[in-house]
């Protein structure tokens, strides 16, 4: 089985501690940017309107400059900003993990390619494992399947 080393938990660490740092660079410079990110990844505070947040595809582009810029943040692993959205300037903040962040350009020019994905939240082995067995248990009639000592 050949390793994904994009996927390995140390190349997700590498690259959000590079995503970090890019946007901590941009913020002292005061430099606009874009960023291209994962939708699913992506939440609302308050909710988008049906209609705008249906607008949206699997990826989403967000050009951060004035205000917007200005509210931007990163904190444990997640970039956040304040943004205007749709005819009506619906106002959120946006909040997103790290690696969501597909691709961040300067201008027109890409300065970060992530191709490390989240990280979806895995039970340890043995959690795991007891958990199936707490599953298994639930049903009366399999608790014969127990051995006896």
């Amino acid at each position: 089985m050949t390793i994904n080393l994009f996927q390995t938990p140390e190349y997700r660490a590498i690259m959000e501690a590079h995503l970090s740092k890019t946007l901590a660079y941009l913020f002292e410079k005061d430099q606009e940017f874009a960023i291209v990110c994962e939708i699913r990844h992506v939440s609302f505070s308050p909710e988008l309107p049906s209609n705008i947040h249906d607008s949206f595809r699997d990826t989403v582009l967000f050009v951060l400059s004035g205000y917007t810029l200005q509210s931007a943040e990163v904190g444990q692993g997640i970039f956040s900003f304040e943004a205007g959205f749709g005819n009506e300037n619906f106002g959120s903040t946006v909040s997103m993990p790290l690696l969501a962040i597909k691709q961040l350009f300067v201008e027109e020019t890409p300065v970060v390619i992530n191709h490390a994905e989240v990280a979806s939240k895995v039970l340890p082995k043995d959690s795991a494992a007891q958990s199936s067995m707490d599953v298994l248990l639930n049903n009366p009639k399999n608790k014969r399947f127990l051995k006896k000592k």
